[in-house]
C-alpha cells in the first residue's frame, strides 16, 4: 500500500531548482534562515549526474538542509528518505539524512532519534546516496523510530566533519516503503506501528489501544516480545498474539471477539496467571457470560482465589459460567490444611456464634468446626477479630458452655469464599482433579443458584463441593461424577465427603458419588434429590455401612426420588438445631422417598437403608411417604430396612402421624416393613380375644395405633363347630411395646383373619 496513490498524501519536497527559499539552513521551521541568498549555496545547473541540482560549500557543524514544508507522518506508514550526493573539493564531508519531528500543534517532539546512518564521502565525482527509513514503529529497518505522536516532518539532510568542502545534492526523494514491512497489511495491523516498544519495560497500553482502534474489523498482531502493559487494554477486533503482555492486577485485558483461555495463555505465557486473568475480565465485561477453557489442562500449585483474581467486586448478580476444560492440582505444600485450635463459648440465645474465642485472628474463614456438640459440617462463615467472635454455618446442638474447638481450613481449587455475594454462578463440563492433594469448590457465603452441572470432582483429599454459607441457595448439582480418593479404604476409615449445603431449595440431580464417607449433608429444606447413584461399600466381608445422604432438619419438605443408593443409607436427624428437644416446633416430617433403589451387599446384618437420629428427646415422625422402593441385600440377609439410631435419644412413638409406608419390595431382608401393612393371623384354639403381633412389621418398630380393616379367609368357627357371624371390636396399642392388635370376638372362636394395620394416626 502506497499512501501518495491511496490518500493523494504529497510527500515529496519541490526540486531545489524551483527555488531555495523552502529550504533552510537551520531545522526547517518558519522563520529559519534559508538558502536563497545564502553565499554558500547555488543551483548548479546541467550537471552530468544530476542535472540541476543544489551546491554547496560546507561552512557549519552540522550543515543542515531541511525542507520547511511538512511532510505527513502517520501511524503504520513508512516513508523512506533518500538523497544523492558527490564531492566537488575541499575537504570531503559525511553525508546523513536528518528530519526534525513536529507534534499536531507543530512543536518540536523531544527525545527522538531524528538522523539516519552516516556515510563518508571517499573521492571527488563519486556518487555516494544515503537514506533512512522513518516510522512509528519500532521494527528492523526503521532508523527514525518515533511513535504516534508525531504528525509532522521537516525532512533533509547533514553534512558534518571539516568544514570547506564542495558537495552537490540531487533533489531529495521522499517514498512509502509499508510494503516493505507490512506484508499483508490487509489482513492486520502490528501493534509497534502504533508505537509498541516490547522491551517489557516502556508503557505500550496506548499503543495497543491505537492499534485495535485503527485495525477496523482486521486483525491485531502482536509480534514477539515483551509488552508491557500499564493500564487496560481492550481489544475489539480479533488478536494474534506471538510476544506476551505483562501488566499490573488491577489492570484487565479484555479480548471481545477471542475470549477464551488459548487468547490468554498465549497474551500471558502461563496457564494459571491467563486463567486469573481470564476470570478477572469474565467478571468486568458483559459481552460474554462464559469464559471457554478449549479442554485445556491448568495446572495449579497453590487454590485460586477467585474474588482475588477478579479483585475489584465482592458481589455480582449476573449469570456467569466457566467451562470445557481441566483444573489439575500439582502436588505442593500449598495445598496442606491449616488447623487452629482455640478455645471459645458457646449459648443457645445466639445459637449461630462463638463468643470469647482465643487466637482468633488465626482462625480462616471456611473452616470446618470441630468439638462436642458439633454437627457434621459446621464451617466459619464469617470472623470478628476485634470483638473475638465466630459467625458459624449451623448452630450447634450439644455446646453451651465454654470448651476447645479444632478448626480445619481446607484447601480446595476453585476457592469463592473471598466473595461477599455471588449469584448464577455456573461451572460446566470441567475435570476438578484434586489428585489426593486437596479439595473441590468452596462456594461464596452468600448468593443463590450456584451451579455445578457435567464436572468430575476427582480425588478429593477432604472434600468435593463445600458450602460455609448460604451461598448453596437454589444450588444446583446436576450429572457430575465425585470420584473418591478413598477407593480402597474401608468405610469406616474414610473420612471425605462429595458435598453439602446449608440453604434452602438444592437440587441434586444425575449425579454418580463412588466411595466417600458421605455423599452429602443436606442442611437445608426444600431440596430434591434425584436419580443419583451414590455407592459406599468397600471389600470388607459382612462389612460396616455408613450414612450416603444425610437430612439434618426435622420437617425438611424434601423429596428423593429414583435415587441408586447403593451400600449406604439415608440418615434423618436435627444436629444442627441448638435446642435439639422438640418443644413447640414441627418434627420429622415433610420427607418423601419414592422409587429409590436401595441395594446392600455383604454387610453387617445389622445394616439399614433408612435411619432417623434424634438428639434431643420428643421428636415424633409428622409426614413421611416411603413408597415404591426397592430394597435388597445379597450376600447375607440385613434384620431390616429402618431404624431409630438412640445414641442421643428416642422417638415418641405414640404421636407418629400421616406416616406412608407402602408398595415397596423386599429381597434379602429378615423384616418386611409397612404402614398400612396387611398381616394375616391364625387362630388355631377358640379364644374370644385373638392377640395379632404387628411388631415384626411395623417401621421403626412402632405401635399399633390403627386398624385400617380385616378380613376373614374362610369360616370363622365356635366351639361347635358353628360359623360365628358377629364382629369382633379391636383395641390397638396392645402388649408391653403397644405394637400388638387384640380382637375381641362375644365368643371363643377360631380361624384366619387379615388385619391392615398402621403405625400412626392420619391427623
Amino acid at each position: 500500500m502506497n499512501k501518495a496513490i491511496t490518500e493523494g498524501l504529497v510527500l515529496m519536497p519541490p526540486a531545489f531548482a524551483a527555488g531555495l527559499n523552502v529550504w533552510s539552513s537551520g531545522d526547517g521551521t518558519p522563520g529559519s534562515a534559508t538558502y536563497d541568498g545564502a553565499p554558500n549555496a547555488a543551483i548548479a545547473t546541467a550537471d552530468q549526474d544530476f542535472g540541476d541540482c543544489l551546491e554547496l560549500q560546507k561552512n557549519a557543524e552540522p550543515q543542515k538542509v531541511r525542507y520547511m514544508g511538512q511532510t505527513p507522518i502517520q501511524p503504520g506508514c513508512y516513508l523512506r528518505v533518500t538523497a544523492r550526493v558527490k564531492a566537488i573539493s575541499g575537504n570531503l564531508p559525511n553525508v546523513r539524512i536528518a528530519a526534525f519531528a513536529l507534534n499536531g500543534a507543530g512543536n518540536h517532539v523531544n527525545g527522538l532519534v531524528e538522523i539516519g546512518p552516516e556515510t563518508t564521502l571517499t573521492a571527488y565525482g563519486e556518487v555516494v546516496e544515503v537514506s533512512a527509513i522513518i516510522g512509528s514503529g519500532n521494527r528492523g529497518g526503521v532508523d527514525m523510530v518515533w511513535g504516534t505522536g508525531v504528525q509532522n516532518a521537516h525532512v533533509g539532510l547533514d553534512l558534518t566533519g571539516n568544514n570547506g568542502g564542495v558537495v552537490r545534492i540531487d533533489d531529495l526523494i521522499v517514498e512509502d516503503v509499508t510494503s516493505v514491512f507490512l506484508r499483508d497489511y490487509l489482513d492486520w495491523v502490528d501493534v509497534r506501528d502504533y508505537g509498541a516498544i516490547g522491551d517489557g519495560v516502556t508503557d505500550d497500553a496506548a499503543a495497543f489501544n491505537a492499534a485495535d482502534a485503527a485495525a477496523n474489523g482486521r486483525s491485531v498482531l502482536v509480534p514477539a516480545g515483551t509488552f508491557h502493559l500499564g493500564a487496560d487494554v481492550t481489544f475489539t477486533n480479533k488478536v494474534r498474539f506471538e510476544g506476551t503482555v505483562t501488566m499490573p492486577t488491577a489492570n484487565r485485558l479484555t479480548l471481545v471477539k477471542n475470549y477464551e483461555l488459548n487468547s490468554y495463555v498465549d497474551a500471558f505465557g502461563d496457564e494459571l496467571e491467563a486463567f486469573k486473568r481470564a476470570v478477572a475480565v469474565l467478571f468486568n465485561f458483559s459481552d460474554h457470560d462464559s469464559l471457554d477453557l478449549n479442554g485445556r489442562q491448568v495446572d495449579i500449585t497453590e487454590p485460586i482465589d477467585v474474588q482475588a483474581a477478579v479483585g475489584n467486586k465482592t458481589t455480582f448478580s449476573n449469570r456467569r459460567v466457566i467451562r470445557n476444560g481441566i483444573i489439575s492440582a500439582s502436588a505442593s505444600s500449598n495445598w496442606d490444611t491449616d488447623q487452629v485450635t482455640s478455645q471459645a463459648t458457646y449459648a443457645v440465645s445466639s445459637n449461630t456464634t462463638l463468643t470469647n474465642v482465643t487466637n482468633v485472628a488465626n482462625i480462616q474463614v471456611g473452616s470446618l468446626v470441630e468439638g462436642l456438640g458439633v454437627g457434621r459440617e459446621v464451617y466459619v462463615r464469617s470472623k470478628n477479630v476485634g470483638a473475638g467472635t465466630i459467625t458459624l454455618s449451623q448452630p450447634l446442638f450439644d455446646a453451651v458452655g465454654t470448651q476447645t474447638y479444632t478448626f480445619k481450613r481446607f484447601k480446595y481449587l476453585l476457592d469463592f469464599s473471598g466473595w461477599d455475594d455471588l449469584d448464577r454462578f455456573v461451572l460446566a463440563d470441567l475435570d476438578l482433579r484434586c489428585a489426593g492433594q486437596c479439595s473441590g469448590v468452596l462456594i461464596p457465603p452468600q448468593g443463590i443458584i450456584f451451579t455445578i452441572r457435567d464436572c468430575f470432582f476427582t480425588g478429593p483429599k477432604d472434600r468435593g463441593i463445600s458450602s460455609h454459607g448460604n451461598g448453596c441457595q437454589g444450588m444446583q448439582v446436576d450429572r457430575c461424577q465425585f470420584l473418591s480418593n478413598e477407593q480402597a479404604a474401608n468405610v469406616q476409615d474414610r473420612v471425605s465427603i462429595a458435598m453439602n449445603c446449608n440453604a434452602n431449595d438444592v437440587k441434586i440431580r444425575d449425579n454418580r458419588v463412588v466411595r466417600f464417607k458421605h455423599f452429602a449433608i443436606i442442611a437445608g429444606t426444600g431440596n430434591i434429590v434425584s436419580a443419583n447413584h451414590f455407592f459406599q461399600g468397600d471389600a470388607t466381608s459382612q462389612g460396616l455401612r455408613d450414612a450416603g445422604m444425610v437430612l439434618t432438619r426435622t420437617n425438611v419438605k424434601s423429596t428423593l426420588t429414583a435415587n441408586y443408593i447403593d451400600n449406604c443409607w439415608v440418615e434423618w436427624t436435627n444436629e444442627h438445631d441448638s435446642a435439639p428437644e422438640h418443644s413447640s416446633e414441627s418434627s420429622f416430617g415433610a420427607l418423601t422417598l419414592v422409587g429409590n433403589i436401595f441395594f446392600i451387599s455383604n454387610a453387617a446384618p445389622w445394616t439399614r437403608c433408612f435411619v432417623i437420629k434424634p438428639v434431643g428427646p420428643g421428636h415424633f415422625i409428622h409426614g413421611l411417604n416411603v413408597t415404591g422402593n426397592t430394597f435388597k441385600s445379597s450376600d447375607g440377609a440385613i434384620e431390616r430396612v429402618e431404624s431409630v439410631d438412640t445414641t442421643f435419644a428416642d422417638l415418641d412413638y405414640g404421636r407418629f402421624r400421616n406416616v406412608q409406608w407402602e408398595n415397596n419390595t423386599y429381597t434379602g431382608v429378615t423384616a418386611f416393613t409397612g404402614s398400612p401393612v396387611m398381616v394375616q393371623f391364625d387362630q388355631s384354639t377358640n379364644a374370644s380375644t385373638w392377640n395379632c403381633d404387628f411388631s415384626t412389621y411395623l417401621p421403626f418398630g412402632g405401635r399399633a395405633r390403627n386398624v385400617d380393616g380385616f378380613v376373614a379367609e374362610g369360616q370363622i368357627q365356635n366351639a361347635s363347630n358353628q360359623r360365628v357371624t358377629a364382629m369382633p371390636y379391636v383395641q390397638v396399642e396392645q402388649g408391653t411395646n403397644r405394637n400388638q392388635i387384640n380382637l375381641v370376638w362375644p365368643e371363643a372362636c377360631r380361624g384366619r383373619v387379615h388385619v391392615t394395620g398402621r403405625v400412626d394416626n392420619f391427623i
